[in-house]
């Protein structure tokens, strides 16, 4: 026997979830500074790279020690090299380079254990990026010095430093990569690409924070921002 109430409620449940849902795909969260820079003005040139499920942005040695700080203590304690690669993960899981159907179990932890350790990776690159990945990878970011300048201090922002000097956290064998201590926690709901969008955004890029998830959603970020700046005549 039916109770009309009850699948009354169950369908206004329903449509409330799946409005939650679409709410949650559909909201964007506008950017922070202008984007990209107007032609007449200085901008800072970097990329975002995409490896098909991880971003990475790679930036101006130069341009991102200016400024002082604890990003810039971290970058001198970085072997040398004229750009930076910029990433964040796992303290754990993002270090460990060993074959990945080897660390499926530590990849279950780091997305849901509670308040799983963090890093930021500035790995130094001696060349022009844009030899770095195929084209379809890779989107070039011409940032506002407004926008640099949140960026840098969204990403400074996310690096420990108890005692005022950033953290050595990780150091691999052979690789330039240094992994720094970050006060932020990795899980489920704030993966890579999440850490790597509120950097985009910082650097004015609208974002749709719940889609960040995948690696594609932030070069389809790009491409909308770019566009939507084209068609303001920027």
């Amino acid at each position: 026997m039916r109770h009309p109430e009850l699948s009354s409620l169950i369908g206004i449940y329903a449509a409330g979830l799946l409005g939650v849902v679409a709410a949650l795909t559909s909201w964007t969260r506008p950017g922070e500074a202008p984007f990209p820079a107007t032609r007449d003005e200085a901008a800072v040139t970097a990329y975002l790279l995409d490896n098909g499920f991880h971003t990475d942005l790679a930036v101006p040695r130069a341009a991102l020690a200016e400024g002082g700080g604890v990003l810039t203590q971290a970058l001198a304690r970085t072997p040398p090299g004229d750009w930076v690669l910029v990433g964040w993960g796992d303290a754990r899981f993002y270090v460990d380079q060993s074959p990945i159907q080897n660390r499926l179990a530590d990849g279950a932890r780091a997305f849901f254990a509670p308040g799983n350790a963090s890093v930021v990776m500035l790995d130094p690159y001696p060349h022009d990026p844009v030899r770095l990945g195929a084209p379809e990878r890779r989107r070039t970011l011409r940032l506002s010095r407004q926008g640099f300048a949140a960026l840098r201090a969204r990403l400074e922002a996310s690096l420990a430093a108890p005692d005022g000097a950033p953290v050595l956290a990780a150091a691999r064998a052979g690789d330039d990569a240094r992994f720094f201590a970050s006060v932020e926690t990795f899980w489920v709901g704030h993966l890579c690409n999440h850490w790597t969008a509120g950097l985009l955004n910082a650097g004015g890029v609208a974002v749709r924070p719940f889609r960040s998830i995948v690696s594609a959603e932030l070069l389809a970020a790009v491409d909308r921002a770019s566009l939507d700046s084209a068609g303001q005549g920027a």
